[in-house]
């Protein structure tokens, strides 16, 4: 009998299992031992979670039976039993009393005495070994320290061919996920295969794929389970309680629950109706935000592995890559969608459609790209109500074309009225205005509504909104923005349309005023003092040669005709450009202006000279305010004053008379400013009842005329 020793040495060349690929050689490592153990037989056995134990390998020297073989019950007195029962090493020195189908094998078999360990892998009873004996002497002293130290080598082999195994498993199941996703399946396809690949690869009961939705919500979109689920495909649910859903979101960390207990949150409680004991989930991370998660669950059957967590995380990276890709994909697709829809509504503005069809373009090319079901436009009016000119919907529209209403109450076209920024509203108003009675009865679950500015000013809005149980899609607010800027684009080119359109009716019927104006002075002043000069000067001329003593006073006549014939032309001239302007300049020009006037009048003009078009247009400016000054201001002095100021010719007339003064098309300040705008400048008219009347005049300037 070899000599005991506290620690046995098993032989050398058994000190490695024999292990490939995953699988364990066990003849292979034990043939060595079984003679150093001085048993007459043994055996290697494997628990079942069915109370069976299989048993692997059953040695025995020659002439002695087998004991055990194949798959037997547990139950009874035997050292197999005992071993699964305590998790200890068992003994037993007679076997007249032991019992069960192991013990009834045993006893028939001849055995008198023996041994057994457990086999412990990763912390749980994998099996037993167990060695006996036929002699009356029993087994050695040391045989059960001896039967421990194979029992190390025994589960050091297993473990190590089970890590084999699982790694290989692992890398398989992650092959074929990956393969799905560069195959380009859909989401829901593969979040299934996910969910089933996870589920079997740790042997959980359940597992469940949720996305994380804005409203503090988690809505399922993978599930398996191998026999029931926990959460169907689709559910929605609020996040809060004592869940591995709520966790996640919380710490942006992967979680472990070893007991959900009694939480009253809903999905404690569907955790607890049906049967879930234990999870882990992993957060889902998509370009540094978490996406959703991936959970695994236990049905109180079984558990999960101690590094269930990064097999999970394993597969979160996956999907992690793949929804990246889906959404570059699908934004690229919708960056497409948005630009074709912008170039329709723009080839629209461009070919200055009436404007009730380009309202109707911009809401339904709204709509239909972003997903919602409604889009309305409207229109801010001066009496503080809207009125709608644009509407479209997948569901009847919250508000006609052509309506109006007031504003008030908890509503986009009331806030962006009162705010000129973009809005957004959780549900419809709650207040009793109009425009709110008008919106809630359309089952209005939320909305996003843009400011639509013309020029600077606030000329309208834009919503888009969805019906109850459809949240608004994600980027809503800034794709709404693109319309309401071609919209104010839009307007602003029409009213540019209009204002140019009336600005050259008005320069035409200005200019054939002045045409009428013209003829009708030459034709009721110098005209006719012409026409008497030339009649006076012939009947003078037939006085003298008869010798009749009043042909001097018929010339004297015909001359004072002759001279206010010329007087009527000066003074013709100078309403449409003197001479003197041309070659003095605006200087000379504001001079002769001010002479032919009663008022004082200060100057101070600049010499410099400017383009020809530039100085007609500044004198203008100068003679037709001093004209409403002579005639309509009741003042008592005016100043004219021209200077440069950077790139432009500031000319101003300035009087303290009565003011109120106004810019209109038929008075002749309206004709001035169009003529000031068709050189590029701008007039201003500053007009207080009471406090006298600014008239300034912008001018683009030139270093030389």
């Amino acid at each position: 009998m070899p000599e005991t020793n506290a620690q046995p040495q098993t032989p050398a060349h058994a000190g490695v299992a024999a292990s490939r690929g995953g699988r364990v050689d066990l003849d292979a490592l034990l043939a060595p031992l079984w003679q150093w153990l001085e048993a007459d037989s043994a055996i290697l056995g494997r628990y079942e979670p069915d109370g069976t134990a299989t048993f692997l390998i059953n040695w025995r020297r020659e002439g002695i039976a087998a004991s055990v073989a194949g798959a037997v019950a547990l139950g009874g007195k035997n050292l197999v039993t005992l071993v699964a029962e305590t998790g200890r090493p068992a003994r037993i020195d007679d076997y007249a009393d032991a019992s069960g189908p192991i013990g009834e094998i045993s006893r028939h078999a001849g055995n008198r005495s023996g041994v057994a360990t457990p086999i412990e892998i990763k912390g749980r009873l994998w099996g037993v070994l167990a060695a006996a004996s036929v002699s009356e002497s029993g087994l050695p002293a040391d045989t059960q320290s001896r039967l421990a130290g194979v029992a190390q080598l025994v589960a050091i082999a297993i473990a190590n061919a089970e890590d084999v195994a699982a790694l290989e498993r692992e890398q398989s199941a992650l092959r074929r996920v990956a393969t799905l996703i560069a195959q380009g399946v859909a989401q829901e396809q593969l979040f299934a295969a996910v969910t089933e690949e996870a589920g079997r690869l740790l042997g959980a009961a359940s597992v469940h794929l949720g996305r994380y939705e804005p409203d503090d919500a988690v809505t399922v979109l993978g599930a398996w389970g191998a026999e029931r689920l926990l959460l169907d495909v689709g559910m929605r649910m609020p996040l809060g309680g004592h869940n591995i859903t709520t966790l996640v979101a919380q710490t942006g960390r992967s979680a472990r629950v070893d007991d959900y207990g009694q939480s009253p949150h809903l999905i404690d409680g569907l955790a607890i109706e049906r049967r879930a004991q234990a999870a882990v989930g992993e957060p889902i991370v998509v370009e540094a935000r978490v996406w959703g998660l991936l959970v695994a669950l236990t049905d109180g059957q079984g558990e999960l592995p101690q590094d269930a967590g990064q097999r999970l995380a394993s597969f979160t990276e996956l999907i992690a890559v793949a929804i990246a890709n889906a959404d570059s994909r699908a934004s690229q697709a919708r960056l497409a969608d948005e630009q074709a829809a912008l170039r329709r509504v723009a080839t629209l503005v461009a070919q200055g459609v009436a404007q009730e069809q380009l309202f109707a373009a911009v809401t339904e090319e709204a709509g239909r790209l972003l997903g919602v079901t409604w889009v309305h436009l409207g229109r801010y009016n001066p009496d503080n109500t809207t009125t709608a000119v644009g509407s479209w919907g997948t569901r009847p529209v919250l508000m006609d074309v052509g309506t109006t209403v007031a504003l008030g109450g908890n509503n986009l076209a009331t806030i962006i009225a009162q705010t000129a920024a973009a809005a957004k509203l959780a549900s419809g108003g709650q207040t009793d205005s109009e425009l709110d009675r008008l919106w809630r009865p359309g089952g209005l679950e939320s909305a996003v509504g843009e400011p639509i500015l013309v020029e600077g000013g606030l000329w309208g809005w834009i919503s888009a909104a969805t019906a109850v149980g459809t949240p608004l899609p994600p980027g809503t607010t800034e794709r709404l923005a693109s319309f309401a800027e071609l919209v104010a684009t839009a307007i602003a080119n029409a009213e540019g349309r209009r204002e140019l359109n009336a600005s050259r009716a008005r320069i035409v019927a200005a200019a054939d005023e002045a045409r009428q104006r013209i003829e009708r002075d030459l034709h009721d002043g110098a005209q006719q003092d012409l026409v008497h000069a030339v009649i006076g000067l012939k009947l003078a001329l037939r006085g003298l040669r008869n010798g009749d003593a009043g042909a001097t006073e018929m010339v004297a006549e015909a001359l004072r005709h002759a001279e206010d014939a010329t007087a009527d032309l000066r003074e013709l001239a100078h309403g449409i450009l003197p001479a003197v302007l041309t070659s003095g300049g605006l200087r000379a020009g504001s001079q002769s202006l001010v002479s032919r006037l009663s008022l004082p009048v200060r100057t101070e003009v600049t010499d410099q000279r400017f383009p020809a078009a530039i100085e007609a247009t500044g004198y203008f400016v100068m003679s037709e305010a001093l004209t409403n000054v002579a005639k309509h201001a009741d003042a008592t002095g005016a100043t004219i004053s021209a200077e440069v100021e950077g790139d432009q010719l500031k000319v101003e007339v300035a009087d303290d008379g009565v003011g109120g003064a106004r810019v209109g098309p038929a008075r002749g300040l309206g004709g001035l400013q169009d003529r000031v705008a068709a050189m590029g400048g701008r007039l201003e008219v500053v007009s207080p009842p009471g406090r006298g009347t600014m008239v300034r005049a912008w001018l683009p300037a030139a270093s030389s005329p």
